[in-house]
């Protein structure tokens, strides 16, 4: 197993999502803001990675969540923002600076409301299969 095409991966994320036409002007972070964290704003969030190596080589399986974050009213606009962050990830083909991604697809997703509703949380998980 190889934990070594994490950081590519989260790279070519990041670049599919801030260049994705439907999220124009949506931040795309990987830590909370500091601060109130007000407006909308997406976010790489935490992974589970699983060994996939086989007998042809190493490989490693991934987990993440990809977060909206909204203090819009409603789910709305959050719900806007997630339907672009699956249309820009869901079987995209990233390139990665290493290893190569074998598949990226939508997993589930959980809406939430925090903070007694003054926000949304949109939850969004994707299973990735990456090759050393």
């Amino acid at each position: 197993m190889s934990y070594g095409s994490a950081v590519a991966l989260q790279a070519a994320i990041f670049t599919a999502l801030a260049g994705a036409a439907a999220s124009a002007g949506v931040s795309v972070l990987d830590a909370m803001p500091s601060g109130t964290g007000s407006g909308t704003f997406i976010l790489i969030g935490p992974e589970d990675v699983r060994d996939q190596s086989d007998k042809t080589g190493g490989g490693a399986e991934h987990h993440l969540t990809v977060s909206v974050i909204s203090d819009a009213a409603g789910f709305h606009a959050a719900k806007t923002i997630a339907v672009a962050v699956c249309d820009a990830l869901d079987g995209a083909g990233l390139s990665l600076a290493r290893g190569h991604l074998v598949n990226l697809s939508f997993e589930r997703a959980k809406a939430l409301r925090l903070d007694a509703g003054s926000a949304r949380r949109i939850d969004l998980r994707f299973r990735a299969r990456v090759q050393d």
